[in-house]
């Protein structure tokens, strides 16, 4: 199994997911509400004739646990969906193995408990 992380503008999480479904028929995801900053290092605002800085953004990380023959896809349905069109801002994606995966409810592997279902 693969652990899938994306971190995606706020305004793009919901266009993500729909992507990452319609493309792999994978619906489980996490998201995390999270702030952050890369190089675009932040917004100025002026607020009553004041300039204020924000150095960290809004963001959401997205995560998504996968078998080994779908995270090609998964990273690429969040690339081509999470791009905004601005020069940078949009996020990242990266892929991390997975040893163990135990369902809950079941206390079984996740893919013995997928079977059962």
């Amino acid at each position: 199994m693969i652990k899938v992380e994306a971190v995606v503008i706020r305004e793009r999480v919901e266009t993500v997911i729909d992507a990452v479904e319609h493309a792999t028929g994978h619906v489980g995801v996490t998201v995390i509400e999270a702030i952050g900053h890369g190089r675009q290092r932040g917004v100025t605002h002026e607020y009553r004739g004041r300039i204020f800085e924000s150095r960290f953004l809004p963001k959401a990380l997205l995560a998504f646990i996968v078998d080994d023959d779908q995270a090609d896809a998964v990273v690429e349905a969040i690339v081509d969906s999470a791009r905004s069109g601005n020069e940078s801002g949009d996020g990242l994606v990266w892929t991390t193995p997975v040893d163990n995966v135990t369902h809950n409810r079941t206390g079984r592997p996740l893919a013995q408990a997928v079977e059962v279902q």
